[in-house]
């Protein structure tokens, strides 16, 4: 039986038939059986109804059932944990928070799935592969313990109607990062006035609550030449001076734009939906978010969506590009799984890149594919004329530099990210008084005694 744990009507959208000539899927000639699938919720009904119609036509195509059960991210994250612990596991789980990937690796929670990887790994983004090749402390060593369905970056997103309305245009924007972001602090003085009483220029997520506030403040590092502070060996590099200057000025821009009141007082206690929903009621003129959640919300909305405009991390201070943060959503096969040749099967035909690119697209783009080959050739993804904001989301993710989140490094970063060590740091500034510079020197203390716990051997 499928079950839907919330939203029973949902309205279909599958977008334009790729472009080039792509491979039949492979489908398995063997007995029908069946698989047990948990899938994250998506976020608009299109991408439920497209993961369903991948379904349906796997199983014409196999002869075999998925039994799917589909559940918003947070319960699935609560429902993972209890199975990996309990044993009671289903055949395969997508992962409800990129970084449950690297944190249940570690543990040895999952079955290596290198050989599904293989079946694609000549197109995979190198990113892709490298966010899914984590480290297990059992076999001291990395694996495939995920499949790669589909990537994200963290873009801007801002309101061109409020651009204007305060006596700017779009052209006007600034390009390097600074200036970009000052460029948007006057806003709300001249709106105000204009009958957005209660709106502000920024939407910055701060809070301990949810991945935005990390994702945010990480992104503020990268621009600042803090990229470094982990590197891809799993080595934590918390006495880089790059670093310790990055994160100074990276908290002193965020607390001096929160004491001078450029952010709604509210973002304390904001989760991960509150940006998008500020933005959304024009309370912000700026907001900084993952995927494009933000602009497929208003897709059924012509006016507001084509009102957006997106734009991707951008360029430093000295006009170089600014590196963005990569993540996969991954399928994983937990121990315990009764149907694993099945559930490698069914991965196997998720990246297939028609399959693949079908299913991302009848999402209506918020994920983008895990493969250059299918935004290459299909159009629909980077034709500006087609979509204002995907050309923007591939440009960056695909083709930008990019790299995997640090929890793909070092499973050590997921507790940092956990634990909100930096966006204690921001409200030790704002709510006690301390000085950036010490609020940082603690935090990375405390990041060195996480990376104390997980140590990776050499390889």
């Amino acid at each position: 039986m499928k079950r839907l744990t919330r939203r029973s009507v949902l309205r279909g959208s599958l977008g334009v038939i790729a472009a080039g000539t792509i491979a039949r899927p492979y489908i398995a000639n063997a007995a029908a059986k069946t698989a047990t699938v948990w899938w994250t919720q998506g976020f608009v009904p299109e991408e439920d109804a497209a993961f369903r119609k991948m379904v349906a036509d796997y199983e014409k195509a196999s002869g075999n059932k998925i039994d799917y059960s589909i559940i918003p991210f947070a319960p699935l994250r609560q429902k993972t944990i209890s199975a990996l612990t309990s044993g009671v596991v289903p055949d395969v789980i997508e992962s409800s928070a990129t970084q449950i990937l690297a944190e249940e690796a570690w543990d040895d929670k999952f079955i290596d799935v290198g050989d599904v990887v293989e079946t694609q790994k000549s197109k995979f983004l190198p990113n892709a592969l490298l966010a899914a090749h984590c480290y297990n402390r059992a076999v001291k060593g990395r694996r495939y313990y995920g499949v790669p369905i589909n990537c994200a970056i963290v873009p801007f997103h801002y309101w061109k109607s409020l651009v204007e309305k305060a006596g700017y245009k779009v052209s006007d924007v600034p390009k390097t990062f600074t200036k970009f972001l000052d460029f948007f602090k006057p806003m709300q003085t001249k709106l105000r006035p204009k009958g957005y009483r209660h709106l502000y220029s920024y939407g910055w997520e701060v809070s301990t609550v949810g991945d935005d506030p990390t994702n945010t403040f990480h992104a503020w590092l990268f621009a600042y030449g803090g990229q470094g502070l982990v590197t891809e060996d799993g080595k934590l590099h918390a006495n880089d001076p790059k670093v310790r200057e990055a994160a100074i000025k990276a908290l002193e821009y965020f607390s001096s734009v929160f004491k001078e009141g450029y952010v709604p007082p509210g973002v304390v206690n904001w989760n991960d939906a509150d940006d998008n929903n500020a933005f959304h009621a024009k309370q912000v003129v700026i907001d900084f978010d993952g995927t494009l959640s933000t602009e497929v919300a208003l897709f059924h909305n012509k006016a507001e969506y084509d009102d957006i405009v997106t734009r991707g991390i951008g360029l430093n201070d000295e006009g170089k590009p600014i590196t963005s943060q990569f993540a996969i959503n991954s399928g994983m096969l937990p121990k315990g799984a009764k149907n694993v040749a099945l559930a490698k099967e069914f991965l196997k035909y998720i990246i297939e890149p028609k399959v693949n690119n079908d299913w991302n697209k009848g999402g209506l783009g918020r994920w983008f594919p895990p493969m250059e080959e299918i935004v290459k050739n299909d159009p629909w993804w980077t034709d500006p004329k087609l979509d204002p904001h995907r050309p923007i989301y591939i440009q960056t993710g695909v083709y930008g530099p990019t790299q995997p989140f640090w929890f793909a490094y070092n499973p050590a970063y997921a507790q940092v990210m956990a634990e909100h060590t930096w966006n204690v740091a921001w409200a030790d500034i704002v709510s006690n008084g301390m000085k950036p510079s010490a609020a940082v020197d603690k935090a990375l203390k405390r990041i060195e005694a996480i990376f104390a716990k997980y140590p990776i051997a050499a390889a």
